[in-house]
């Protein structure tokens, strides 16, 4: 009888150390996941200074490892040549598709054919880079409005540019969006812009 009721004690502890350690390994999966997602999120962050992976300290020739997994095309000053043999680009742009062909970026160097210059600026084409506030492209103006501090405004004959100082950045909203039959170069109010007009093309600046 003695032998049975330690058996069963036995037991009871097993279970309660098996319980513990799935409550454990269950915390440790969680944590994982969490950080995962973290990280998948920090691949794709837009803030001041920084674009995904690339930071203002990066250099063009870190390019090719940061986007190993994805299809880069590069655009030389010294190959677009233009009207009659004149050179129609003065920078040198690297543009990184997924493997889907999606384009993600273009990302602009600082000083042309050295690979060790600093980014210039990084031209985002995709809606997975976002800022903390969710804000990228295809955002409403609405949303850019209330997460952000709005600079300034100019537009041009086809497009309004919104001017970021917190993220050193460039929003542009095309006219068609604006509602407005013609622009003129020159300044443009808040008020003048829907809330419902997207986001077109978002500009980080890092040097």
């Amino acid at each position: 009888m003695v032998a049975f009721s330690n058996l069963c004690l036995n037991f009871m502890a097993l279970n309660l150390l098996l319980m513990r350690i799935s409550k454990v390994l269950v915390t440790l999966v969680l944590c994982g996941v969490v950080l995962l997602s973290c990280d998948g999120k920090q691949d794709f962050l837009i803030k001041k200074g920084q674009v995904g992976a690339i930071s203002a300290q990066t250099e063009i020739q870190e390019i090719s490892a940061l986007f190993d997994g994805d299809s880069i095309v590069s655009r030389l000053s010294e190959g677009e040549v233009g009207y009659l043999g004149a050179m129609s680009q003065d920078e040198d742009q690297y543009l990184i598709y997924d493997y889907n062909g999606n384009h993600l970026l273009t990302i602009v160097a600082e000083d042309a054919l050295d690979s060790t210059s600093l980014v210039k600026r990084v031209e985002v084409f995709s809606p997975k880079f976002q800022t903390k506030d969710e804000l990228g492209i295809g955002s409403n103006f609405e949303d850019v409005n209330v997460n952000l501090q709005i600079d300034r405004i100019e537009k041009t004959f086809t497009s309004a540019t919104l001017f970021i100082d917190e993220l050193n950045a460039t929003m542009t909203i095309d006219q068609a969006d604006l509602g407005l039959t013609s622009l003129r170069p020159g300044e443009l109010s808040i008020e003048q812009i829907p809330s419902q007009a997207k986001i077109k093309s978002f500009t980080i600046w890092l040097n």
